[in-house]
């Protein structure tokens, strides 16, 4: 249950902070206006949040292991919401990364 709930928090935290920095990329890049920006500024921040309700006690180890999931989750949203098309590359990258994760949060210590 706690692997769960710790996965699940990873994919709360990436929804908010890929979400968040996408919304501040279209209100300044894409010129949709400080509405767009302020709930990217508010999207980030509970992504914050987030973070500290992981079960682990550990902030570096936390922010290490949620660097994995920020990597899959980014070419992710990249593929849902903008049409980018990963190449075998950035594919095998993000499985590095998410092997990585799993290491690091998973492990038995």
């Amino acid at each position: 249950m706690t692997v769960a709930r710790s996965l699940l928090l990873f994919v709360v935290a990436a929804l908010a902070e890929i979400g968040g920095a996408w919304l501040v990329w279209q209100g300044v890049r894409e010129q949709r206006g400080l509405l767009w920006v302020g709930a990217g500024i508010i999207a980030l921040g509970l992504y914050g949040f987030v973070a500290t309700v992981q079960p682990d006690a550990n902030f570096g180890r936390i922010l290490a292991a949620y660097g994995g999931i920020f990597v899959a989750g980014s070419l992710a949203w990249g593929m849902l919401i903008d049409g980018f098309h990963p190449d075998r590359w950035d594919v095998i990258g993000a499985v590095v990364c998410l092997i990585g994760v799993a290491v690091i949060m998973y492990a038995p210590r």
